[in-house]
């Protein structure tokens, strides 16, 4: 796909990976309209890249809400081209110890999120005469498991899933689907588990250029899902 002049809806781009999303989507011309709960961080995102990034304050989990602002914004010729699901709660907590407010909190943002914003867009994207592209964030945890990561890895496993059928479903579409599984990135996603980020993990920057080859990719050829590991995670 070539991303000048193209539509992408980001999630989760007030920090981290959707952040670096964003900032590389927009280096190649593309319109970003970038999601997340946090409109003042939000603002600076866009105090740094410009106009062709869209700030929208929004909670993904609220499905009334997001479906207002779909249709308020999309129309069949004004319709997004690239969907990136980023957004991603993460709570690692003994399965006894894990409060039903962490358990929900994760649940409504990992996929019930996921699923109110992707099924609102893919009747726009399905209208489409291009190829358009779906690509979730999902994590090495939903290819395997971690102790105290039981509730997280059953949201990741589930986007695993969830992908994997989309790409069949959506294939004759002209629909791409990519579900990316990255390792410990140098964020502070994973502090609340008590694991500090770290140069030796992966770097936004690079899994944001590794997306964009993704997108970039021949109309003609999917990358379905890739994992993405730290060669040394060792703290420097």
């Amino acid at each position: 796909m070539e991303l000048n002049k193209k539509i992408a809806i980001v999630t989760g781009t007030s920090s981290g990976i959707g952040a670096a999303f964003a900032s590389a989507l927009v280096a190649k011309g593309t319109i970003v309209y970038g999601l997340a709960r946090n409109e003042e961080k939000l603002n600076a995102v866009q105090k740094k890249l410009g106009k062709k990034f869209i700030p929208v304050g929004m909670d993904i989990t609220d499905q009334k809400l997001l479906n207002i602002w779909v249709k308020k914004t999309f129309s069949d010729s004004h319709c997004p081209d690239i969907l990136i699901n980023n957004a991603g709660v993460g709570y690692f907590r003994k399965i006894d110890e894990l409060s039903l407010e962490q358990w929900h909190e994760m649940i409504n943002t990992n996929l019930n999120g996921l699923f109110y914003l992707t099924s609102s867009i893919v009747p726009l994207m399905k209208q489409n005469p291009n190829s358009s592209h779906i690509i979730n964030i999902g994590s090495i945890l939903g290819k395997t498991t971690r102790s105290e990561g039981a509730a997280y890895s059953a949201t990741k496993y589930a986007i695993q899933g969830l992908s994997e059928s989309l790409f069949k479903e959506l294939r004759a579409d002209n629909i791409k689907v990519t579900c990316i599984n990255p390792g410990s990135i140098d964020t502070h996603f994973f502090e609340d588990s008590g694991i500090k980020p770290n140069h030796n993990m992966l770097q936004p920057n690079d899994i944001a250029a590794l997306l964009i080859h993704i997108i970039e990719t021949p109309d003609n050829l999917l990358v379905d899902e890739i994992t993405l590991r730290p060669l040394n995670p060792k703290t420097l």
